[in-house]
């Protein structure tokens, strides 16, 4: 009797949403597959592009995951899991089963490492091609290709993606882009004089600068006394003279192409046309340091003092008309170090999707390049995988072997999801893909999906290819994904936000017109207790 008279014991604020067990678990596995289900359409060469319109009007088309991830408001908290580990797709851990995978994929991988400079042009376009093949652009996957290695190889080992710039310019089609071995940016706003000075220099000595070149008070909201008022001519002298100065410090140099970061007025426009020198104010600062690793000039705080050592040079320097843009650019530069592609396109979504495909393919290169190993792409790696997993798993007593052969089934997903975008029939084509992986001579290994015959074919020997160390981060992400979904049991919801946002909603509404004078007596629209 006693033990029925017991308080009830309230521990969670008054509306808190509770939710466990085994339907906690189902919801959050349905959260995510609702989400693989988004992407799954987009994946393989004849994979299908989404078009997300979102809140503020601007609309996305894009056929890349990671992308589409970031774009999607996902409000489910297990599927928001998922896409954080889609974004990042850098996690080093893994359970057993995902350390056997692994281990296959080092065995059957190919070493690019220690072939000729051409060589390894060659076999790096050909990861690229893959990656493009996919994408808007995958028409031209060839063309563009060699843009992306020549590009990645310009900036060598440099960790700085951002010495790879990417210029987009509407108008014309895909095939006027071009790569420019140094640095390209758009002409900056120019004052009067500025289309008299020259626009093409052949070995220039190039200043870069952050300071501002144009004529201005040196003190705002200074106080002068004066005693005799012709002493008022002398102080507006000063301040040309200050200017003057800079100037011809600058001239002295021996500099015949003068960027800054800040403005560069009209005066100093014209004063450096008069001289042959050519100027441009306001430079993006990322631009600038672009100019100044490929150059090897230094960027100046000040025009005191300023020695050969920090100018930099190049080539060639031109202005030239890009459609209706001009470009600076800046070629043959003595270091190398970065690149330029400049874009050009129709409609200003396809640029942009054209731009991130160009990123994904700088990005697999670079890897390819850095990791040196590749490995058979077009399902064929998942299918080795599979097999080798499956083989594994009869070596194993228990419960075990079911896990690894659902994880062997799992990695089957990708060669089905190819045919089915292809539109071929999957289970024909996994069947084929099997019985070729099976046979003992391991012949089989490297055969994929073929999304041109609807067959399979040796994915090496048609060159698709993919680094290794992608599908290593791929695998070990999707392990660690998977593994924390199913390892979430409760979800608690605190209804705190929730009332917060409806009481700022109220207080906001209260707030207009009438409303605002009966909220009064109750201090800031609350509820009467």
């Amino acid at each position: 009797m006693a033990a029925m008279m017991q308080p009830q014991i309230i521990l969670l604020k008054e509306g808190t949403d509770t939710s466990q067990g085994k339907a906690q678990l189902v919801s959050n596995i349905n959260a995510c597959t609702a989400v693989a289900d988004v992407v799954r359409t987009t994946l393989g060469p004849r994979g299908m592009d989404k078009l997300i319109h979102d809140d503020k009007g601007s609309v996305t088309i894009s056929n890349d995951g990671a992308t589409i991830m970031k774009l999607l408001d996902i409000v489910h908290p297990a599927a928001k899991i998922l896409v954080d580990i889609a974004k990042s797709q850098d996690s080093e851990v893994g359970d057993g089963t995902t350390t056997v995978a692994i281990e296959k994929i080092k065995e059957i991988a190919v070493s690019i490492q220690g072939k000729s400079l051409e060589e390894k042009k060659s076999l790096l376009a050909k990861c690229a091609a893959t990656t493009l093949s996919s994408k808007l652009i995958g028409g031209e996957k060839d063309f563009f290709a060699s843009m992306v290695v020549d590009s990645v190889i310009a900036i060598g080992y440099d960790d700085r993606l951002n010495m790879i710039g990417i210029k987009k310019v509407p108008g014309g089609n895909m095939r006027d882009s071009f790569l420019v071995n140094g640095v390209a940016f758009k002409k900056t706003f120019s004052y009067a004089g500025f289309e008299q000075q020259p626009k093409k220099f052949v070995n220039p000595k190039i200043l870069l600068l952050n300071i501002e070149l144009e004529l201005k008070s040196e003190k705002e909201n200074a106080e002068i006394r004066l005693s005799d008022p012709s002493q008022y001519q002398s102080i507006v002298d000063a301040e040309w003279n200050i200017i003057y100065d800079k100037l011809d410090k600058c001239v002295k140099s021996g500099a015949k192409v003068v960027l800054s970061r800040l403005a560069i007025g009209d005066l100093a426009t014209q004063y450096f046309a008069d001289r042959d020198i050519f100027c441009a104010g306001r430079v993006a600062e990322e631009d600038l340091h672009r100019v100044a690793a490929a150059t090897g000039g230094t960027v100046q705080t000040s025009v005191n003092n300023v020695i050969d050592e920090v100018l930099g040079t190049c080539e060639i320097f031109e202005e030239k008309q890009v459609g209706n843009e001009r470009f600076n650019i800046f070629s043959g530069c003595p270091s190398g170090m970065t690149a330029t592609i400049v874009l050009r396109g129709g409609a200003a979504q396809f640029i942009e999707e054209a731009e991130r495909s160009l990123h994904d393919a700088i990005m697999i290169v670079r890897r390819a390049l850095k990791n040196s190993t590749v490995v058979a792409g077009g399902g064929a790696i998942d299918m080795e995988i599979s097999r080798y997993l499956r083989q594994h798993a009869r070596t194993i007593a228990g419960k075990s072997q079911l896990f690894i052969n659902s994880y062997a089934k799992a990695l089957e997903v990708i060669p089905r999801q190819l045919c089915d975008n292809a539109g071929f029939d999957a289970t024909d084509v996994l069947n084929k893909l099997r019985q070729k992986h099976a046979l003992p001579s391991g012949e089989g290994a490297p055969y994929g999906v073929d999304v041109n015959t609807g067959g399979i074919a040796d994915s090496f020997a048609n060159f698709v290819w993919e680094p290794a160390v992608v599908k290593i981060n791929a695998i070990n992400a999707a392990t660690e994904a998977a593994c924390l979904i199913l390892s979430v049991d409760e979800t608690v919801k605190n209804p705190k936000s929730e009332s917060a946002q409806g009481e700022a909603a109220a207080s906001a509404m209260g707030g207009r017109g009438r409303g605002g004078a009966a909220l009064r007596g109750r201090g800031r629209g609350m509820r009467r207790r």
